[in-house]
Formats: C-alpha cells, sequence, structure tokens
C-alpha cells in the first residue's frame, strides 16, 4: 500500500509539473494576445483619424481598415474556453524548410533522427490552437489548427507516426490549464527533451474528451479530431467530396470544421461565402455556437432546410403521406400547372375593350384565351412572360384595328403602328385589364390557390391521387409552413420569376454633405462592411455548399438547395442507413441533377466515437431490419452498461418521467427522451418541472443530436408512422453517447425482460 501510495504521489507530481510547464506557455501566448489586441485597437483609432482628411480616397481607406482592423479586434477578444488544446513533439525533419506559420513543413523523420539504441531527442514542439499566433521574432507560439503543420497531431497514429512521438491534449478554462492527456505515437523509442526523458501523462486524449459530459449546444472537436476525419475536413475543395458515415462517425462536425479550414485555406475563393444546410432548427441551434470558436463566422451561413427561403420560416411538419406528396419530383408538374392556372383566378376579366383612331375595338373570351396560351408557350417565368402577352394583345388590337393596310410604305407603317401602341398602352382601361388579366403572381398567393381542393384537383389530375389531393389541400389551408411547403415557394419563385425593380437610390450622408463632398459623391458609396452585411442578406448564391444529413432531403428540397450552389463547389455528408425519406432512389436523381457533371470524391467513416458497444450492438439489430446486409460504424469503447428495457406502468406518462428522472441522476449532462413525431407536445408535459438538462423531441428531429442518455419510446410507434420508420429508429437508438433506456408498451410486445419484438434476437 505505502509503494502505491509513493507511486500515485509521483505520478501527481509529474502531473503538476507538466501542467505548469503548459501554464507557462499559455501565459506566454496571452501576453503576445494582448499585444496583438493593443496593436489592433490603434488601428481602429488611426483609422478613425484618417476619416478627417476629408477625400474619397481617405474615407474609402478608412472603412476598410476599420472593417479589417475590427474582425481581427473581435477574433483576438473572444477567449474561448480551450484556446490553446494541443501540441506534438516532433522528430527532426528530413528536410529544413519552413511553412508561412513558421513550423518545418516534413512530414518524415531525418536519416539520423532515431539513434541505434532506440533513442532520440525532440526537434522541435508546436502547440496547436484555434488561431495562429507568432511571437516578435515570427517564430509560432500557437499553429492554427487548420494549417498544413497541424495535420500531424490528427493524423498521426501508432501505426504510421511519422515525425511524432508524443501528442498531448491540453485542457482548459480561460486563462488557465486543467490538466493534460498524452498518446505516445513511438513507443518503442526513449526520446528526450532539452535532456530530460519526455514523460507521459493520462490514458489516452481521445478517450478523456468521449467521455465528457454533452450540453444541448455542440462543442468542437478540434482536440479529438482523428486521422479519417481529418483526411475529409482538408480535402481539396474542387468538385463534390461525398462523405458517408454511420451514427457517432461525426459526419456533422466533420462538415463545420471542414467549412472553417476551406476558409482559411482559400479565403478570396469562398468570399462568395459558404452555406450549410442541416435538417432541422434544433441541430442548427445545437451546431452554431462551433464555427465561432474555431475562429469563423460571418463567412458561413448555417439554415435549416425549412429556412432557406427568406420569409418563409418553417414550424410545421407534414404527415409522412402528404410529406410524400410535396416532396416528391411530381410535385414539380403540379407547381407548374399551378402557375400559370393562378393567373385565371381574381375573376379575370372575359373581355377587352378599348378606343383607338376614333373605333372602339373588343377581344372577346375565346380570343384572350387563346393570347394567354400562346404567351404561356414560352420559356420563361410566368411573371416575366407579361411583356410577351401584352404585345400579342396589342398585335390582336393592331389586326382588329384594320390600320395594317393602309400605307405600303414601311416607314409610314411602322409609325403608324408605333402611335398606336402608344395610344393603346396610354389608356387606364388597358393598364386595368392587364394588371386584372396577367397579374403579377407571388409564390404565397400560387400555394394559397392550390389550398382549394377542386382546383388543386383540376392542376394534379393524372399527377396525384384523390387522396392526395385532398390531403395536400387541407395540410395547405393551415397557418404557417412546413419544411416542405418551404421547398414549394423556393420551385414557385424560380417558375413565376421576379419583374426587375427599379433601383432605389441610396440617401446622402449627412456627414458627406457637412464636409462638402455632395458635388464629387451625389450618392453615398456603401463601406466594405456595409456591403458584406448586405450581400449576407441578399445572397441566393454560395462558393460552397454543404449538406449535412443528406440522405433526408426531398427530390425538391434538392432543386432548392441545387439552387444556391449552382456554380459552388460542394461537401455532402450523409448515411443511407439513416434516411428518413421513402424513396431513397428518387431522392438520389434529384441529388446528382443538383449536382450536375462535377466529378465526385468519396470518403467514408467508420469509427463510431458517440455510442458505447452495448448501445450500438443493440442499434445494429434495427439496421438488420431496415437494410439488411448493412455494416455498423465500428464502437470505440465499451462502458459495462448495459441498455436498460422497462414496461410502462400504470400510465405511459409516469413511465418516461421516472425513467428520465433516473437517468437524470446517473449522468452529469443531458437527457433525450426521443417519441413518434404525434407525441412531441403530450411528451413535454410529462417532463414539465424536471429541469433544462431534459429534453423531448420527436423521431425526426433527433437527427445528428446527441445526448448522455437517451430514453426511446415506443420502438413500434417509431417504426410504424412512416415507410422509413426503421430507419428513423435506427437514428433515435444511437443518440446517446452513455446510458440508453427503452420503454414498450402494449403495441411493442415486450418479452417478460421488457425487451420489445424489434429489439429481440
Amino acid at each position: 500500500m505505502a509503494a502505491q501510495a509513493q507511486q500515485e504521489t509521483a505520478l501527481d507530481s509529474l502531473r503538476g509539473r507538466e501542467i505548469g510547464v503548459e501554464q507557462e506557455h499559455l501565459d506566454r501566448v496571452y501576453r503576445r494576445l494582448e499585444e496583438k489586441i493593443h496593436e489592433a485597437e490603434f488601428l481602429m483609432n488611426d483609422a478613425a483619424q484618417r476619416g478627417q482628411v476629408g477625400t474619397p480616397g481617405a474615407l474609402a481607406e478608412r472603412d476598410a481598415q476599420v472593417f479589417r482592423a475590427g474582425i481581427h479586434l473581435n477574433r483576438l477578444n473572444n477567449e474561448f474556453e480551450d484556446f490553446l488544446f494541443g501540441r506534438i513533439d516532433l522528430l527532426l525533419g528530413k528536410d529544413g524548410k519552413k511553412g508561412p506559420d513558421g513550423a518545418y513543413t516534413a512530414v518524415e523523420p531525418a536519416e539520423g533522427a532515431v539513434r541505434d539504441d532506440s533513442t532520440a531527442d525532440i526537434a522541435e514542439t508546436l502547440h496547436i490552437g484555434r488561431i495562429g499566433v507568432l511571437d516578435q521574432d515570427y517564430a509560432p507560439l500557437v499553429i492554427d489548427w487548420r494549417a498544413p503543420a497541424a495535420a500531424p497531431f490528427y493524423r498521426s497514429t501508432p501505426v504510421d507516426p511519422g515525425r511524432v512521438v508524443r501528442r498531448r491534449v491540453i485542457r482548459s478554462k480561460g486563462r488557465r490549464v486543467l490538466g493534460v492527456e498524452d498518446d505516445l505515437m513511438r513507443p518503442e523509442l526513449k526520446a528526450f527533451l532539452d535532456g530530460h526523458e519526455l514523460s507521459v501523462i493520462g490514458d489516452g486524449a481521445l478517450m478523456a474528451a468521449l467521455g465528457q459530459a454533452r450540453s444541448h449546444t455542440m462543442r468542437d472537436i478540434v482536440a479529438s479530431i482523428q486521422a479519417e476525419q481529418d483526411l475529409v475536413i482538408r480535402a481539396p475543395a474542387a468538385s463534390v467530396t461525398y462523405v458517408e458515415g454511420g451514427p457517432g462517425t461525426g459526419k456533422t462536425a466533420v462538415a463545420l470544421h471542414r467549412a472553417a479550414y476551406l476558409l482559411y485555406q482559400d479565403r478570396r475563393r469562398y468570399a462568395g461565402g459558404i452555406l450549410i444546410v442541416s435538417p432541422t432548427p434544433l441541430l442548427v441551434s445545437y451546431t452554431e455556437g462551433v464555427l465561432p470558436s474555431l475562429g469563423e463566422e460571418g463567412q458561413v451561413a448555417i439554415r435549416a432546410i425549412g429556412s432557406l427561403v427568406e420569409g418563409a420560416e418553417a414550424m410545421l411538419y407534414d404527415s409522412p403521406s402528404v410529406a410524400r406528396a410535396k416532396g416528391s419530383s411530381r410535385m414539380l408538374k403540379v407547381l407548374r400547372k399551378a402557375a400559370r392556372g393562378a393567373l385565371e383566378l381574381n375573376d379575370s376579366p372575359a373581355r377587352l375593350r378599348v378606343v383607338a383612331f376614333g373605333r372602339r375595338l373588343e377581344l372577346e373570351a375565346e380570343e384572350l384565351a387563346g393570347i394567354r396560351r400562346t404567351a404561356l408557350g414560352g420559356t420563361a417565368p410566368v411573371n416575366l412572360l407579361r411583356p410577351r402577352a401584352r404585345k400579342l394583345l396589342l398585335d390582336a388590337l393592331w389586326e382588329r384595328s384594320g390600320a395594317a393596310g393602309r400605307h405600303t410604305d414601311p416607314e409610314l407603317a411602322a409609325e403608324l403602328r408605333s402611335s398606336f401602341d402608344e395610344d393603346i398602352t396610354g389608356e387606364d382601361s388597358f393598364i386595368a385589364f392587364l394588371d386584372a388579366w396577367w397579374p403579377e403572381l407571388t409564390p404565397a398567393a400560387v400555394l394559397a390557390a392550390m389550398a382549394d381542393e377542386r382546383r388543386l384537383g383540376r392542376w394534379a389530375r393524372r399527377i396525384l391521387n384523390p387522396g392526395e389531393v385532398r390531403k395536400v389541400a387541407r395540410s395547405l389551408r393551415r397557418d404557417g409552413n412546413s419544411v416542405h411547403d418551404v421547398a414549394m415557394l423556393d420551385e414557385l419563385q424560380a417558375i413565376l420569376g421576379a419583374p426587375a425593380r427599379p433601383r432605389r437610390k441610396r440617401e446622402l450622408d449627412p456627414l458627406d454633405q457637412l464636409t462638402g463632398l455632395e458635388e464629387l459623391m451625389p450618392v453615398r458609396e456603401e463601406s466594405q462592411r456595409e456591403r458584406a452585411e448586405r450581400l449576407a442578406q441578399e445572397r441566393v448564391e454560395y462558393a460552397h455548399v454543404i449538406v449535412d444529413e443528406a440522405q433526408d432531403l426531398t427530390p425538391m428540397q434538392w432543386r432548392m438547395v441545387g439552387r444556391r450552389g449552382r456554380h459552388a463547389t460542394w461537401t455532402v455528408v450523409g448515411d443511407p442507413a439513416q434516411s428518413s425519406w421513402s424513396d431513397p432512389d428518387e431522392a438520389a436523381q434529384a441529388r446528382d441533377e443538383a449536382l450536375g457533371t462535377r466529378p465526385r470524391r468519396r470518403f467514408e467513416l467508420t469509427v463510431n466515437y458517440r455510442n458505447p458497444a452495448e448501445i450500438a450492438e443493440l442499434a445494429s439489430k434495427v439496421l438488420a431490419l431496415a437494410m439488411p446486409g448493412s455494416v455498423s460504424p465500428k464502437a470505440v469503447r465499451s462502458t459495462g452498461v448495459e441498455p436498460r428495457f422497462t414496461v410502462v406502468g400504470d400510465t405511459l406518462a409516469e413511465t418516461v418521467r421516472d425513467e428520465a428522472a433516473r437517468l437524470l441522476e446517473r449522468v452529469d449532462g443531458t437527457v433525450g427522451v426521443v417519441v413518434a413525431m404525434q407525441r412531441r407536445e403530450e411528451a413535454r408535459r410529462w417532463l414539465a418541472g424536471l429541469g433544462d438538462r431534459v429534453v423531448a423531441l420527436g423521431s425526426l428531429e433527433a437527427k445528428g443530436l446527441e445526448y448522455d442518455a437517451t430514453v426511446v419510446v415506443s420502438p413500434a410507434e417509431i417504426a410504424d408512422e412512416s415507410p422509413a420508420g426503421l430507419r428513423v429508429l435506427y437514428v433515435a437508438l444511437t443518440r446517446a453517447t452513455q446510458q440508453l433506456t427503452v420503454v414498450s408498451a402494449e403495441r411493442d410486445e415486450p418479452d417478460a425482460a421488457g425487451v420489445p419484438d424489434l429489439l429481440r434476437d
């Protein structure tokens, strides 16, 4: 016992010494950051002084400098919880070339770096953090995690260590180092640093990171990125990068880190913005804090699939049968017919009467219908066909007037026709007729017209069956939009088009008037920052598009996302085994149309870092039913805690509440209660008063989220709610990082041990 106590004391002493070493370095980093903050503040003040010079050039230079200095200052003022999180100790490299960050670029060790007696000296130590920091002599104090020199921190393994001898993860809070965890990449070596043997602390950095409690927001994974994840994050951005991976492989985290990496690598190329599309608002809320913590914000937009259309936020979910009709490619034909049919609404006039050359001219309903059919024969959007319809009306009236044969001289005939058109189009009656006969249509107005079952039945004849027509029309009569309505609105916007609006002049800046610059600059130009903010708000196309949980997108949603990346490069992240869409082949065809002929580069993530082996094994039983032959990702750890099965007691509400309360006592982080979609609201009432650490969510809302523990309520109910129900159940069973409880109701046919039929061997 005394020997063991002595050993523990020695280990504590060694750990304390190593924490002290890292604390000393972190203190030095923060002193340097404070110097950089003062420099940025000086630049801000200097830029403000330039505005007093009073020339247009000085004002433009001021705006640009304030914008750059403001961004730099904002980044420096963000003291993240673990600003400095890693370190690698390296052997001497094959060559002595230094990269722009001041670190050597060699990947493999130099010949002779390891001596014949298996000893070696550490030639270089690099600290890895969220942004790069150089000292006064431009030597690296911290390497940006995205820099090439940081790649060995993520990619080095004992099988392929490269130059790395020791990898260390540093845990800190604010300016204080809390602990260190080491992995030896070359355990056979005795390595020396500054004459002392290299020490090793802890049981492994990855396992320590995986054991941390979860909150309701996603943490970045910069301290625990693994080799196969790093390959995806740093993959070249050309064309399409397609990433598949099962639950817990880090797909969402990889997508977010890839956005930060691409901006770091080529900020000019991605000035057009990066769009990240997430399946649900819950997942957006869960992930939106990651990019700022990685040192990136402003250039990346994270949007839920139901939030891609301005002013059409989706708050509702359609039933599976309605979702299948609205999301299918068939809906495209319905919308095209609806857009044209909507022109006939609002008591469209059946006769046109005008006076020209002293005569009254009329066009009757049949002629007007023929003109409309001819006009709609064009390929342009409906609203943009109005000028064509106007010209066809004038042609018909000109023909009716009989004036076409009055002059044989072409010039006189053209002059007469021009005068005729001018007289007609100046009449209030013609303007009023055209506004009523060919009104400017909006997507919302067309969608509202489709809520009439009879009308929709005409437009959807031989496309949707009568049951689908009835359900879709009924769903469109509700207040608010569903995620599938938003894709239809976007499609209608493309079908209808928007007439060009006259550009509004910007108001004069009072400061310009005071300086007497109004003659030189009658309309104040936007500053660089104002322009960036305006473009971000107006942006509908992006330089790079990242689609998370891509397997859930319907064909109509793929068309919507595709419009935002016509000229973009793409990262598509998904898992077919988790798809909630009933026809994956139809969706795959729409996806390929959206991506075009761009070459594909494919990656597969094979390691499950979220679930313990005990939970992963249970979920694999459902995967075998949902997609026979599919292979689950391999779990990297085991906790010894088996999933718990229980059967409903007095009431479902009491049983679920009791199980959630039980898990809250056993984990430090969050508990998710997953129910069938129609039970979401009542499940929230069941859990009232249990606190903020527990949350109720529908099966489709669980996508991409993770909790310390989960309660899955009635697997049979989740599996039966849609044709893709088994895949949705597979998702629900793979949300927990520590413990899982399954509550069975009568429909689940539980055995004596409470195990539901779907989860038995």
